[in-house]
């Protein structure tokens, strides 16, 4: 069950929080979780309006936090560089939030920008980065390899990267994936984080998953794992890594 549920849902209320977080009335519900849509894509899309450029692509974000409280909406933006989105002076922020409120009729917003403090530790930071390397025609194996160590180096306890499609330009799609350390899915208090990204390439599209294990969230602890300093990892205790093991013809 857990190699097929989600990561995330499959631990909501355990060691995941929501994304969202209000409480609506039956009848308003399907109108504030379209504007929940919404906001996220707004601010996952570039916009040029006339007094200024909104690009937020390379701001390297990993997650958008929701919260209403009355009419007001408060936007928690998780980000690896929040230079990027706040900009010189404030206007970056401003602009965002100026443009949002257009974009939702006019809604009261608070926007908070909130920097990432393991940016090699974030499973969607990670798969952004995999996209990125991707559409450059960097050799897959090679940009697994790369954010893997770099994963190491800040001190999760396990990962795992698939990625499917054409990949090197193969004429026959095929799905391989690798994994260093622990990723126990089944464990319900395994702090899994988990995402899903797209790389746009000349031979189409390919598909990136990324599960990255931050340590087990034991019941009474006072920190949970995900915030710990990243503690250096011996070479004699890393585990040996598996190789890239070729699934097509199970999918079939």
């Amino acid at each position: 069950m857990g190699q097929k549920i989600h990561p995330t849902g499959f631990r909501l209320g355990v060691t995941q929080e929501h994304r969202s977080r209000w409480f609506a009335d039956p009848e308003r519900y399907p109108e504030l979780l379209q504007e929940d849509h919404k906001i996220r894509k707004f601010i996952a899309t570039p916009h040029k309006f006339k007094d200024g450029n909104l690009d937020l692509t390379s701001a390297g974000i990993a997650e958008v936090r929701i919260e209403r409280k009355a009419d007001q909406i408060d936007l928690e933006v998780r980000t690896a560089r929040p230079g990027v989105v706040v900009g010189r002076g404030g206007s970056g922020i401003e602009l965002l939030r100026t443009r949002l409120q257009q974009h939702l009729g006019g809604r009261s917003i608070r926007v908070n920008v909130v920097e990432v403090q393991r940016v090699d530790a974030e499973a969607g930071l990670i798969a952004e980065y995999i996209a990125q390397q991707l559409e450059r025609r960097v050799s897959f194996r090679r940009v697994v390899r790369q954010a893997i160590q770099r994963a190491q180096r800040a001190g999760i306890e396990g990962i795992k990267i698939q990625v499917s499609g054409r990949l090197n330009g193969a004429e026959i799609a095929r799905t391989e994936w690798t994994r260093e350390g622990r990723v126990p899915l089944h464990t319900l208090r395994a702090d899994i984080d988990y995402a899903y990204r797209t790389a746009r390439t000349v031979y189409g599209i390919l598909g990136i998953k990324v599960w990255v294990f931050k340590g087990e969230v034991i019941p009474g602890q006072e920190e949970p794992p995900s915030n710990r300093e990243a503690q250096p990892r011996q070479r004699h205790q890393q585990k040996k890594r598996q190789q890239f093991e070729d699934r097509s013809n199970e999918d079939s």
